[in-house]
This record gives structure tokens, sequence and C-alpha cells, in this order.
């Protein structure tokens, strides 16, 4: 099944071929490529070799407030350091912490037994802290099952994006952003080994996100308001991904608690991943989404795509 934009293809590629027609008409309009091509091409042709050597990827996000590009790496946990959100968080007031009061020192006391009544209650009492530290070291052993899962999970890779101080930069162009990497300006990726290399080597050229790094995180809400019958799982679980990724680097938590197992949104994302896939799967996937709030979901991605566009430093 083809879609609108293959059919004009194929016609114009057809009446090029008229058996009447051995050489081309000058004067004759030529239909000039969709951008969306032209933008395959030139991911397709760029040299992806920097990239896959320093495992650094540009990326493409569509915002309501305009498109940008920026730049994303996997890494363990471990080796990476997340983002200070300290000045961002104190510039919005629904997230300004009070300052905490340091509780005040105990003084030293010195513990004088008056009789042999109170030292047999002290001698009691050093019993039960000793059963207590039996205790403790008990479940000090049974929490070793735990410390090796936190293991695992510093050795988990995790997205981090080019950011500075709780912010996404976003450029407009390749040239802005090639620009600031070799500017020498803080921000966070700088931290990767590789950094020095990428910033003496990268060229606007460079700049050019293949389709799975590209996101259109603005079309989301209008695309869910419009009903399930017009849903598009391709966009929806995509933008779940990348917002996935965006909450974690850019320290979202609540974004993230939207997104996270067993929330409403969740539900939506693995019903469309269902929908995707054919047979008696791909049709449970189907009528798990009829049941799923039109509504509800597209007051919840905007709140998520309000969110990401606040942690936004655009850099033009």
């Amino acid at each position: 099944m083809g879609s609108p934009k293959h059919t004009e293809v194929s016609v114009a590629r057809q009446s090029s071929q008229r058996p009447d027609a051995d050489e081309p008409r000058l004067d004759e309009p030529t239909t000039p490529p969709e951008a969306d091509e032209v933008a395959d091409t030139t991911a397709q042709s760029a040299d992806r070799s920097l990239w896959e050597k320093l495992r650094i990827d540009p990326v493409e996000i569509a915002l309501p407030s305009g498109t940008g590009y920026t730049l994303r790496a996997y890494r363990p946990a471990r080796e990476l350091t997340p983002t200070d959100v300290t000045e961002r968080d104190a510039d919005d007031p629904f997230l300004a912490r009070g300052r905490e009061v340091p509780d005040e020192e105990d003084d030293d006391e010195t513990v004088v037994i008056l009789d042999e009544e109170l030292a047999e209650e002290f001698a009691e009492a050093d019993k039960d802290e000793k059963a207590d530290g039996k205790a403790a070291s008990d479940a000090d052993s049974a929490d070793e099952g735990a410390e090796e899962d936190e293991e695992d999970e510093d050795n988990e890779e995790v997205p981090a994006f080019l950011t500075h101080k709780g912010r996404l930069l976003l450029f407009r162009t390749p040239e802005a952003l090639v620009s600031f990497v070799r500017s020498g300006a803080p921000h966070d990726l700088s931290q990767l080994d590789g950094w020095n290399e990428l910033s003496e080597r990268v060229e606007p050229a460079d700049i050019a996100p293949l389709d799975e790094d590209t996101y259109e995180l603005d079309l989301v809400v209008e695309n869910l308001r419009g009903g399930h019958d017009t849903w598009d799982p391709t966009l929806l679980i995509e933008a779940g991904e990348v917002a996935r990724d965006l909450a974690y680097a850019l320290r979202l938590p609540s974004v993230l608690d939207m997104l996270s197992a067993g929330s409403s949104l969740d539900d939506l994302d693995e019903a469309l991943r269902a929908s995707v896939g054919g047979g008696v799967g791909g049709f449970m996937g189907r009528r798990r989404l009829k049941k799923i709030g039109a509504q509800t979901a597209s007051l919840g991605w905007r709140t998520i795509v309000g969110k990401i566009s606040a942690a936004v430093d655009w850099r033009d």
C-alpha cells in the first residue's frame, strides 16, 4: 500500500517514459523533490564515521517554539555526572525549596548511675542494643543483593544530552551548533571521552540526524486530540522515547513519573506498540487503544511537552 507521496512519484516517472518522448522537453516543468526525501538523502550521504567512533549522535527535536539541533550520547551511569539543576530550580517558584534548618548537635552527656536498680536497667538496655545490632547485621547481609542491583544500575547505559545547568541547549541551524561545540563554552557533554576530538573535527555538514534521531514533539498533542482513528503510532512511540531520555538527562522527575511503568501514558505506549504488530497481538493492541481517553492522553502530553520546553535554552 503506497502513500500519496509515493503515488505522485510513481505517476511522474510513468509520464517521463512516453513512447513518443525520445528526449525530455525543455518546456516541461520538473517536479522538485520532496523536502523529506532531500533530508533522508542528506542524512544517508553524510559521513557517519565520526559519530560511530565517538558514540555521539546529532538529534533534531521539534517543539512548539521551533525546531532545533542538539547532541545525545549513551554512557554507563557511573561515568556521568548529572546536570546541575540548582540554578534552574531556583528560578522556578514552584520548585524552590526552603532552606533546611540544621539540627542542633546534641551535647555530650555524662551518665551517672545512682543506685543498683538503675544499673540493672542500663544493663538490660545494653542487651537490647546488642540484639538490635545483630538484627541490623542480618539485615545488612540481606541487603547485599540490593547492592548488586545498584551496581547493575551503575553499569546501565543512560542518556546524556548537550545540556548546561539543567537546560537543554538547542540550536536552530547546524552552523550554530558547530560554532558552539568549537567555542569551548561549558556544557555537560564535555565530560565524555573523545569530546575534544569531536570539537576539532565536526563540520556543519555532519549535523544530519538519522530518521530515528528526529522527533516531532510539536505534533503529539494535536495528533492525540484528533481521536483514536487518527493517532500516529510511530510519532507517539518515538515521542515517548525521547521524552523519557530528556526527562532523565534534564532531571525532570515529574515527567519520568508520568511516563513510568503502570501510568496511563505508559499504557498508551504499550498499546501503540502492540497495535502496529500483526495477528492477535495487533488486534488486542487496537482494542486497548479504544479504551484510552483521548482527552486524558492529550492533556498529559501537553504537560510533558510544556515541562520539556520550559527546560530548553535556545542558542541562535
